[in-house]
């Protein structure tokens, strides 16, 4: 199995996925926004914010194992 590296990570910008880490954790319904280099210049981080909240976070791109792409046309429900 191939390594989430920062071109896999770029190919997400702007989209909503599901996060999957290493340690077996899932970070669902995310939109990517983007990628940053760490305080101390050793490897990169993913910025992201949650599906309807407004405040971001990150998480290093070497603790991702995986992005599952989502549809939202199918999440949303009608009125």
């Amino acid at each position: 199995m191939e390594n989430f590296s920062l071109n896999s990570a770029k190919s997400f910008l702007g989209k909503n996925v599901n996060l999957h880490l290493k340690d077996g954790a899932v970070i669902v319904n995310v939109l990517l926004t983007g990628i940053r280099k760490n305080d101390f210049g050793k490897g990169n981080s993913v910025e992201y914010v949650p599906y309807g909240n407004h405040k971001g976070a990150c998480v290093p791109l070497r603790n991702i194992a995986w992005a599952e792409r989502l549809n939202l046309n199918l999440l949303q429900t009608a009125d």
